[in-house]
């Protein structure tokens, strides 16, 4: 049985081919104006490199932010479902994940998983760039730093500067105000990534500390946030297989799912073969 899983996200777009030996494939691409263009693009672009026909797909579950502006799949799955779901079947060296922390473009969600792999309790912060990869980015952009290079200052940095942490505004006048003083670059890169982890470890805080901590998404990529959760936390957190796409991995399980219950030998018709029709 093949599946795929489609992460529609405000900042990209996720595909994950799953065959019965595991991932097949995983592409990712910005998701730009036209998420629903997007959409079908990346499950085209991932079915290609899966060497995997239309006919051979069997089922296609969208989750993400643009889960239902895509117009194609058999299913649609909130991304805390489908986080759960990609994270459990995501083993860390310490063994199974029981805490999730997702920081992604726009949003960051920690998700306290039970020992079967349910969703016990969440925090999800969407209300406000702070503590997400645009706050990040944001600030950045105003020390005038490639991202790259922000993340590797932060990194250099031995300085515990304190910086808001609750509203995006009230943090980038803080480094116009740092800059005027002469603070260096990497000071400030250091104090932003302490920041956005002082806000994600009161959200994990929320839910119940209990390890191992699997971290996934697009902020995963990056090691001095890493480093500072590590600090926050007082316990090691582990960057999941392919971080940015384990809640496509999880889509694509969850389809898998629903054909389960529905027959044991799959769908007569495959999904691509559906969303082509209507």
């Amino acid at each position: 049985m093949i599946t795929v899983g489609l992460d529609i996200g405000s900042t990209t777009t996720k595909a994950v081919v799953l065959d019965d030996r595991g991932v097949a494939a995983a592409v990712i691409e910005a998701t730009g104006v036209r998420p629903a263009e997007t959409a079908a693009a990346v499950l085209q672009q991932a079915m290609t490199a899966a060497h995997v026909t239309p006919a051979e797909v069997s089922g296609i579950a969208c989750t993400g932010y643009g889960r239902r502006l895509a117009g194609f799949g058999d299913l649609v799955l909130t991304e805390i479902k489908a986080c759960a779901l990609g994270a459990t079947a995501t083993l860390t060296t310490a063994g199974p994940v029981r805490t999730v922390i997702d920081v992604g473009g726009q949003d960051t969600k920690v998700l306290a998983l039970s020992d079967d792999g349910e969703v016990e309790d969440f925090s999800m912060n969407d209300k406000c760039a702070a503590g997400t990869g645009r706050f990040l980015e944001m600030l950045a952009q105003k020390l005038d730093l490639p991202y790259e290079e922000f993340v590797a200052a932060a990194l250099r940095s031995k300085a515990r500067l304190q910086m808001n942490a609750t509203c995006a505004v009230f943090a980038e006048s803080e480094v116009v105000g740092m800059l005027a003083r002469d603070v260096p670059k990497a000071d400030i890169a250091a104090a932003a990534h302490q920041a956005i982890a002082a806000r994600i470890g009161a959200m994990v805080r929320r839910v119940g500390r209990r390890g191992p901590y699997g971290f996934v998404g697009g902020g995963a990529r990056n090691q001095a946030l890493v480093q500072a959760l590590i600090d926050h936390l007082g316990h090691g957190v582990e960057v999941l297989d392919q971080p940015q796409c384990v809640v496509a991995l999880g889509a694509a399980l969850g389809a898998r799912r629903r054909l389960a219950r529905l027959s044991p030998n799959g769908a007569s018709e495959s999904a691509v073969q559906r969303s082509a029709r209507a």
